[in-house]
């Protein structure tokens, strides 16, 4: 597999926000999020076989944890991928996958919690979900919305009720986008959406969801990678 980097850190994101996890960052994305942070992860990167990865992941935690399977998107390399997922779930780990939802995920093992990030349009990425991906989200799953405007805050609040999705996964997250070139301070005001503006949107329109923040951004200065 081609990946960018192996570390430990705390969950930035998703319900799990906050725990310590083990994050492979996969290389490639074939999607052009406007304000992607992550735009180092497109190409280059390292060949590594699923061994390495295993021994790396073990390394770093022993016996077990949490581990996310992010990118770029990972799917990408779907043919390794899913077989790493697999060997990590028998090694004892709990996995995350970290997708936008525009590729597949019918090969997913169900054991896995889909964290699936429906692109708004402000993206630039809006409607490259598969609709055909909500058949294989369940109640361990996640399903997020990066919100830069109000725009993107209708869009996913339609999408969410059209799609039932409080019925469908285990939570539907809203999280403000954050400024691709942010760095500096430790605060809100790289924010495209002001937290407190979404949520009290939220709030105002009695929405079963649940606010997320980029904790990670706030914990380090915003532009430092690895973490």
């Amino acid at each position: 597999m081609q990946i960018i980097e192996i570390y430990k850190s705390l969950q930035g994101e998703s319900s799990y926000a906050g725990l310590p996890c083990i994050f492979v960052r996969l290389a490639g994305c074939n999607l052009r999020c406007v304000w992607c942070d992550s735009e180092y992860t497109f190409t280059g990167g390292k060949r590594m076989t699923l061994d390495d990865i295993e021994q790396e992941v073990q390394r770093l935690s022993p016996g077990g944890g949490l581990v996310e399977i992010t990118g770029g998107e990972p799917l990408l390399q779907e043919r390794e991928a899913v077989p790493l997922m697999d060997r990590l779930l028998g090694a004892g780990y709990t996995v995350l996958l970290e997708t936008s939802g525009e590729r597949p995920l019918e090969r997913v093992p169900p054991q896995v919690v889909k964290i699936v990030d429906v692109k708004c349009p402000d993206s630039g990425e809006g409607d490259t979900f598969r609709l055909e991906n909500l058949q294989w989200l369940g109640l361990r799953d996640e399903v997020k919305f990066v919100i830069a405007s109000r725009r993107d805050y209708e869009l996913a609040r339609a999408f969410a009720a059209e799609h039932e999705l409080n019925s469908r996964v285990s939570s539907v997250i809203f999280s403000p986008a954050f400024r691709k070139d942010a760095t500096g301070s430790r605060d809100v005001s790289h924010c495209l959406v002001d937290p407190r503006e979404l949520a009290e949107w939220m709030l105002a329109d009695g929405l079963n969801a649940r606010l997320g923040l980029q904790i990670h951004k706030f914990i380090w200065e915003p532009s430092l990678k690895g973490v």
